[in-house]
């Protein structure tokens, strides 16, 4: 077993129930759920207006290789009605998630990148990675530490009654 790292996030519909649902749905995949951030409400970092974000991370285990648990990743997306418009890689989405780590590996395949590029300068990544990483984890390239977060006005708790 692999032990791997997601991000999630959400801006349109039932933010919560997207990521509940997304969780669940790996879990029927070959993905056990070992561990759920928070929900973190964010704000959007993009050039246009955008609905608010909840980002979570979960800790997972997995027989998968990295290339499949990235596709079953995407085929969740779209069973809960991710859209990915033509140019837009920041468009407003039900469901996003995001391989951030896969064990200790460096992959860089094409369209899967590991650890997620990203993933250092995102505090709405950052901080639920930190809720759920296991003591002692780092980033496989900066030998940074992942198990602990500063914290960031832009990530805030998540209303109780956030949809």
């Amino acid at each position: 077993m692999i032990t791997a790292y997601l991000a999630f996030g959400a801006n349109l519909g039932d933010r919560a129930a997207a990521i509940a649902a997304a969780m669940g749905r790996l879990g029927t995949l070959g993905v056990v759920v070992r561990a759920r951030s928070p929900l973190y409400e964010t704000d959007p970092v993009t050039p246009d207006p955008q609905p608010r974000y909840l980002n979570a991370a979960a800790r997972v285990e997995t027989t998968l290789p990295a290339r499949a648990l990235l596709e079953v990743c995407l085929a969740v997306e779209r069973a809960l009605g991710r859209v990915r418009p033509a140019g837009r890689a920041q468009a407003p989405r039900e469901i996003d998630i995001d391989v951030l780590l896969y064990g200790t590996e460096v992959i860089e395949d094409g369209t899967l990148i590991i650890p997620h590029p990203r993933l250092s300068e995102r505090a709405f990544v950052r901080i639920p990675l930190a809720a759920i990483a296991e003591r002692g984890l780092i980033h496989p390239t900066t030998g940074e530490p992942l198990d602990r977060a500063t914290a960031d006005p832009g990530v805030r708790p998540a209303p109780i009654d956030a949809p």
